[in-house]
């Protein structure tokens, strides 16, 4: 399925006629019909994406659910360890007092949950930086 197929499939199913989405996007009437091969110019794929609020990736695939997510290499493991070492020391020593929640001090239990927590931002956030930021060098 390419991505013009997959726009009207998905127009269907939420019932949203494509003329409404040409209309509301300010592009001419017969426009996404008219797209030849089913490639879509970026700025308008992003606008569509976007009102259809999908993924861009997955209108682009042309709805195939297998995009990889980038494997994180030895020295993003190294980066995230380093930051998540520098974060928390800084709650742990208590350099800018210790850490509250609702009013009481948070226990060393409650710093190990959050400890997993930033732990798993931080290599959320490279993932997505990988793919946002160089999004053609993880590709195989």
């Amino acid at each position: 399925m390419n991505s013009v197929e997959l726009i009207k499939k998905i127009c269907k199913e939420r019932k949203i006629p494509i003329s409404r989405l040409e209309r509301e996007l300010g592009y001419g009437n017969g426009y996404i019909g008219q797209l030849k091969k089913g490639t879509i110019p970026s700025d308008r794929a992003i606008e569509i994406a976007n009102f259809l609020e999908i993924d861009l990736s997955y209108l682009l695939s042309g709805g195939d659910k297998k995009t990889e997510e980038p494997a994180l290499t030895a020295k993003d493991e190294r980066d995230i360890a380093r930051d998540l070492d520098r974060i928390m020391g800084e709650i742990r020593r208590g350099d800018d007092g210790p850490l509250y929640y609702n009013g009481m001090e948070i226990d060393d239990a409650s710093v190990n949950l959050l400890q997993n927590a930033i732990e798993y931002a931080l290599r959320e956030t490279k993932k997505e930086n990988k793919v946002k930021y160089n999004p053609y060098k993880n590709k195989k």
